[in-house]
């Protein structure tokens, strides 16, 4: 069963400038965050906005907005490039029993993050149009 879903949208100019803002990045994004962001040289502000977009879309998902410490809502990458959330502290615990699902994506000028969050364990028993549904 669907817990949440959260979009955001990021303009990736305004996240050029306030990279060069050492109090707003380090506010907002984990070391590893920034180690990722710094890695990506020329589209360094197309993945802050995607992580920033990602963060905000998780807010939105859980129905609070950014009622959490951003620094344990991380937006890590696995060998293929794709991203997805890793929790610490008080948020991990939170997010116990929820899958999250991250898509992150860029085009003219913006960066875009849905984040979709489902209960564990809650499985669909009859497929649609089946003997109980």
């Amino acid at each position: 069963m669907i817990r949440g879903i959260g979009l955001d949208l990021c303009e990736i100019a305004r996240m050029e400038k306030l990279r060069m803002m050492t109090r707003f990045v380090e506010r907002y994004f984990s070391e590893k965050e920034q180690q990722y962001i710094r890695a990506k040289g020329r589209s360094a502000g197309q993945t802050m906005a995607g992580i920033f977009a990602a963060k905000e879309a998780l807010g939105k998902a859980l129905g609070k907005g950014l009622d959490f410490e951003l620094s344990e809502a991380e937006v890590w990458h696995d060998d293929d490039g794709c991203p997805y959330y890793h929790f610490q502290g008080e948020l991990k615990n939170r997010m116990a029993g929820i899958i999250p699902h991250l898509s992150i994506s860029h085009d003219g000028g913006i960066a875009g993050a849905v984040c979709l969050l489902e209960y564990e364990g809650s499985g669909c028993t009859a497929a649609a149009g089946g003997k109980d549904g």
